[in-house]
């Protein structure tokens, strides 16, 4: 039964995203109208909300910039020239296009999207803006198309909470990180008990609230995981943006955007 209801929420997630692929849309997953905000919102107005900068947009092609997310993971990444990064839920490449400019040539950037559409975005993004230390893997963040530990840092924004297996996220997390790697997350997280006809609507599950999972929920699947140094500070002011992602359901009562830091002990 429980597999059956994880189909149906990746098959969901797959096909809203799949179609903000391809429509070009700006915003979470479902109409720009309806519950992820005003409809006249660029994709650089809600990038900038998220904390991004201009120069941060100026310098990615704008096809990847889709106004998705709920924070900037490269503001707490720390990124170092060399380091291979890994971005689960890569979307059409905004954050790991920007990796790439701080990780150098001598970096690397593997990004992880399980909707052919976004992947098919992405490397034409890559190949029309001539990144060639970033590549893009079609996968589920659940069983990740990367080997064992050759990762440094792990970055994502908004992507996890849509998993409806989350354990197996973080110990797929663990496994491809190298010893002393680091996750540096962006993600929406539960500050209450989400109603339960919220937890039931698919369109508040694909627009990144009805996922997520209490604080104290995720410290533990990290600590199980294996995961050390652990850190999630909520942002209070996230509230503001994902009041309209949904407006008249209040969810901002019950979820914010947090920053999410761990680390792989080292060998």
């Amino acid at each position: 039964m429980a597999n059956n209801n994880n189909d149906k929420l990746r098959k969901a997630v797959k096909t809203s995203y799949g179609k903000i692929a391809g429509s070009g849309q700006a915003g979470c997953g479902c109409s720009s109208s309806g519950c992820c905000g005003p409809a006249e919102a660029t994709a650089d107005d809600l990038s900038l909300a998220l904390g991004y900068s201009r120069a941060d947009l100026s310098a990615v092609p704008a096809e990847a910039n889709l106004g998705l997310g709920c924070g900037n993971p490269q503001a707490i990444a720390s990124l170092r020239e060399g380091e291979t990064v890994l971005d689960l839920g890569s979307g059409a490449g905004l954050d790991c296009f920007l990796a790439a400019k701080a990780v150098g040539k001598k970096g690397r950037v593997i990004g992880v999207d399980m909707t052919q559409e976004m992947v098919s975005k992405a490397r034409e993004n890559a190949q029309k803006a001539g990144f060639s230390n970033v590549e893009f893997r079609l996968g589920e963040i659940e069983n990740l198309p990367v080997a064992d530990g050759t990762i440094d840092v792990i970055i994502s924004n908004c992507v996890i909470n849509l998993s409806p297996e989350k354990e197996k996220v973080f110990a797929e997390a663990y496994r491809v990180l190298k010893p002393g790697g680091r996750l540096a997350i962006s993600d929406i997280v539960a500050t209450a008990e989400l109603p339960e006809e919220a937890k039931k609507d698919l369109a508040l599950y694909t627009a990144c609230m009805a996922g997520a999972s209490t604080i104290n929920s995720l410290e533990l699947m990290l600590k199980k995981a294996g995961f050390e140094a652990i850190k999630i500070k909520p942002k209070d002011k996230s509230k503001e943006f994902i009041r309209n992602w949904a407006p008249g359901h209040k969810l901002e009562e019950y979820v914010v955007s947090a920053s999410i830091e761990a680390r792989k002990g080292a060998a």
